[in-house]
């Protein structure tokens, strides 16, 4: 039977996450997505993903020190990253990157941690470039999110550490979305990780997919203070007008990734302007939404809250797709790990309509 774009149809069997839209449900590994986030660190979630178990003590700091280790580019890599055109979007440096890196082993895990650990440096090393700045060198002293802010910002702030944390064990893994399905494919070949993370960016890199929340910070930007608020939303909703960070095609009522990165937030002390402003503009959009779409209902979705984070911690919004990425390497690793584990090459048929 054809399904366009092979839409519901059940392609793997995963071990790594669960995706309830019905009841708003996301798990990894079985464990609540709220939980993970609340009570680990992004090393602990990765590990997670990656070997099944959360890590002893032990195990803990033998991950942190290969993740230490990898954060450091090789000189040719540094030196392609800078020979590229200025204009070069990001996600067409980080698939370059990403495919110029030649020392992985032949142990797929031990290459998955080396692009874990890399990924952001890639990332900031451009960026730094970009604005003219030179390059600051990855500080073994920091834990992984703490140590890309310090690259892109050279400042370590913890609230907004935390936010970004908590924004980034939260998009590790989604199931078998376009780009891990991408991994996926391009790893059935039993062609190495490196060429899969690489597929898997190609596909993050398409706006259907990894675009960013720019509608979001759009949205906030317009609104400016909670006194424009009600005006703002009043007049979207009458003009028939989308509000963006709104619904999603998975989720049929809360996205708990938004509901977990609001949890967090909630229980932060100093929290930026531009978180409160979101807060209250949900508040007041979800009321109106009520009135104006009765038999629709609508909530927040993860981008919402991660637009209003983003804009929070100042971060460029050339930056967002990529600052994704990062997070859902873990999830496309894991994915290819799990594919080597239990292989069949993709081959799907194709129904001929031509002449």
């Amino acid at each position: 039977m054809y399904q366009p774009g092979l839409k519901g149809v059940v392609a793997v069997e995963t071990e790594l996450s669960n995706i309830d839209g019905e009841e708003g449900i996301l798990t990894y590994r079985g464990m609540a997505i709220h939980d993970i986030v609340q009570n680990y660190s992004f090393e602990e979630a990765a590990f997670y993903l990656l070997h099944g178990t959360f890590p002893s003590e032990k195990e803990l700091q033998g991950f942190q020190s290969h993740l230490n280790k990898y954060r450091y580019m090789p000189p040719y890599l540094q030196q392609i990253i800078d020979q590229l055109p200025i204009e070069q979007e990001m996600m067409d440096v980080l698939r370059t990157a990403i495919s110029a890196v030649t020392f992985y082993q032949d142990d797929t895990h031990d290459t998955a941690i080396q692009l874990i650990a890399m990924m952001p440096t890639i990332i900031a090393c451009r960026f730094r470039h970009s604005q003219n700045k030179s390059f600051i060198v990855p500080d073994n002293n920091l834990q992984h999110v703490e140590n890309f802010m310090y690259m892109l910002t050279e400042n370590v702030d913890s609230t907004h550490v935390k936010m970004l944390e908590a924004y980034l064990i939260m998009t590790m893994e989604h199931g078998l979305n376009a780009s891990t399905f991408a991994a996926r494919v391009t790893k059935s070949t039993q062609s190495d990780i490196i060429s899969a993370i690489t597929s898997a960016i190609g596909t993050m890199k398409g706006p259907l997919h990894g675009g960013a929340p720019s509608g979001v910070i759009d949205l906030l930007n317009e609104i400016e203070t909670k006194d424009n608020i009600y005006e703002t939303i009043h007049s979207k909703l009458k003009n028939k007008e989308r509000i963006m960070g709104f619904g999603h095609r998975v989720y049929k009522t809360v996205d708990p990734r938004a509901e977990a990165l609001k949890q967090i937030i909630l229980g932060l002390e100093n929290r930026p302007e531009w978180i409160e402003l979101a807060l209250q503009t949900e508040i007041a959009t979800i009321d109106m939404l009520k009135k104006y779409k009765p038999n629709q209902q609508l909530y927040t979705n993860v981008e919402y809250y991660a637009a209003a984070i983003m804009k929070s911690l100042e971060i460029d919004p050339n930056l967002f797709t990529a600052i994704f990425s990062s997070s859902r390497i873990v999830g496309w690793c894991a994915h290819a790990i799990e594919q080597e584990s239990n292989n069949t090459i993709f081959r799907p048929a194709a129904k001929y309509i031509g002449k």
